[in-house]
Order: structure tokens, then C-alpha cells, then sequence
């Protein structure tokens, strides 16, 4: 597997993978171990999809600090190509699939010649792994979706989703943790908070957690709605 270690404008430097179906994991390895170990104070990690990058503080910025860096980043690549990949926590959230939250279940079911049910079903079945947090806080993509649901976006994104939203586009599927604009298929939503910054771990999805779900009644949605 090859990759790319380089400066990206005045303060960040970062590591491109050209293998998707590997980086990703190599990524989330990288991750883990400098959450558990972290690099230097200088150096702030930044997670993506298929690459990381490093926030650096002007006293990182040096060229020998750089070559120091980029000869570090190599070590831990080749450690996290030679281990064994990451285990998050297991994780089970409620969806209500109703109609009302449910906007664009018509729209998936039309688009892949499949009933609105097997929309539901399909969804409902699959183990999701998170594979990045970002957009919004809180906002975890989940990669592992059936391939069956992978839709592309809206053409025109809604100017305004509900917080607990639950979207698919492409391959992966994500719930809005607040309201937002937003461009993805909304197939439902749930009822429990998924960011609180008042947490010691605000969010209650982290990178490399393993997310499945399990589908519950509108009474149901409500009554756990009221709990928020």
C-alpha cells in the first residue's frame, strides 16, 4: 500500500492513502493509538476519509520539525499496516422509521425498485462501522450499508433537517445530531441526544464504533423524545 506524507498550506501536514478499501482501517488504527499515545503537543490529528491530517502550531512548522514529523508518520503507518485493526464498542440506537421522519422513503424505494418495508428492513439489519466524525459534532459516518440502499444525495439538499434525522447517501448512513442543512435521504429518526457538550465524552458515537439499530413505534419515539 502507498502514500503520500506532504505540507498542505502554511499549517498542516498530510498523509493521502491511494487504497480506499485499506486506508480507512490504517486510519482508524492511526487514531486509536495516538488518542492512547498523542504525537507532541505541537501536533493535532484530524481524521478523513482515506487520509489524516496534522494541525501543526507555528513552533511545528519548521523544516527539521517536519522531517522529524514525516519520519514518525512512517514508523506508525508501518505499525498500523503490520496490527490488527481497531474494535470500537458496540453500540445500539432506536430509529423510529415512520413515514413522518421517514421523507424520502418513498423516493429510495422508487430509485431501487424495492417496497418502502425493504427499505426498513434492509436497513435495520446491517452493523455499521463508524468510520469518521465530522460535519457536524456528533456526526458519524457509518460505513457498511447494504448496497442495495446506496442512493445518491438530493439534488436540491433540504434547507433545514430535524436533529435525530437518520440519512443515507452512497454508501454510508449518518443521523444529524442537530438541526441542519442537509442533502441526504431521510428514512427516519432517533430519539436520543448525540452530542452534549456538557458530557465528558460528548459524542455518543466515536470512530470505530460498531452502530446498529433497532426500530421502534412513533409512541415509543415520543416517549423517549420526551427524555432528551
Amino acid at each position: 500500500m502507498s502514500y503520500k506524507i506532504s505540507v498542505s498550506a502554511d499549517d498542516m501536514l498530510m498523509v493521502d492513502f491511494d487504497d480506499v478499501s485499506i486506508a480507512n482501517e490504517i486510519v482508524r488504527s492511526m487514531w486509536t493509538r495516538l488518542t492512547q499515545k498523542p504525537l507532541a503537543q505541537d501536533v493535532e490529528p484530524v481524521p478523513g476519509i482515506a487520509c489524516i491530517g496534522f494541525m501543526l502550531t507555528p513552533s511545528a512548522c519548521s523544516a527539521e520539525r517536519i522531517r522529524q514529523l514525516t519520519a514518525t508518520l512512517e514508523a506508525l503507518i508501518e505499525e498500523c499496516l503490520a496490527g490488527s485493526p481497531p474494535i470500537g464498542r458496540a453500540i445500539e440506537l432506536p430509529i423510529c422509521y415512520d413515514i413522518s421522519f421517514g421523507l424520502d422513503l418513498d423516493r429510495v424505494a422508487k430509485l431501487q425498485k424495492i417496497t418502502t418495508r425493504e427499505v426498513i428492513e434492509l436497513h435495520a439489519s446491517g452493523t455499521y462501522l463508524a468510520e469518521l466524525i465530522g460535519f457536524l459534532p456528533g456526526f458519524a459516518y457509518l460505513g457498511g450499508l447494504h448496497s442495495t440502499l446506496h442512493v445518491p444525495r438530493l439534488d436540491t439538499p433540504r434547507k433545514a433537517v430535524p436533529p435525530g434525522g437518520l440519512g443515507i447517501a452512497g454508501r454510508h448512513t449518518a443521523i444529524y445530531p442537530a438541526a441542519s442543512p442537509g442533502g441526504w435521504n431521510l428514512i427516519g429518526c432517533c430519539p436520543i441526544r448525540l452530542f452534549d457538550p456538557s458530557k465528558t465524552i460528548p459524542c455518543a458515537i466515536s470512530l470505530n464504533d460498531q452502530v446498529s439499530f433497532q426500530p421502534i413505534t412513533k409512541n415509543q419515539f415520543d416517549r423517549l423524545w420526551a427524555k432528551r
